[in-house]
């Protein structure tokens, strides 16, 4: 039998190999889909330009600022805002870079033990 130990060296770098490659995936995925996202929800129809809807919507809005207060108006537009094609795009690429940099520091540190120790 072969009974040879892994070199911790060669694990290590082998672990950061795929930590880079699962960093580049998570970023061209992010970044992919980000752009399908909005690249789909700027092809929808857009009705709020349309002139027979001015005004509609203010009973509502008074009864909400009624009701909840200033902050209910906030966070009312928070989440028609989190609803537009180009906040959720902005989101997902956010979000696909921080774990890709998570990933690309984490391959980094084998690098920096073996320059240190």
């Amino acid at each position: 039998m072969n009974d040879k130990t892994p070199d911790p060296v060669s694990s290590a770098r082998r672990r950061a190999r795929q930590f880079r490659i699962t960093g580049i995936i998570v970023l061209l995925l992010g970044i992919g889909s980000a752009g399908v996202v909005y690249w789909l929800g700027t092809r929808s129809a857009d009705l709020s330009d349309d002139l027979s809807m001015i005004g509609y919507n203010k009973p509502e809005e008074r009864q909400m600022e009624i009701l909840y207060g200033k902050q209910g108006k906030l966070i009312e537009d928070l989440s028609n805002n989190l609803k537009q094609p180009g906040t959720q795009a902005g989101i997902i690429t956010a979000a696909s870079v921080i774990i890709a940099a998570g990933c690309f520091y984490f391959a980094r540190l084998p690098d920096y033990d073996a320059e240190t120790g």
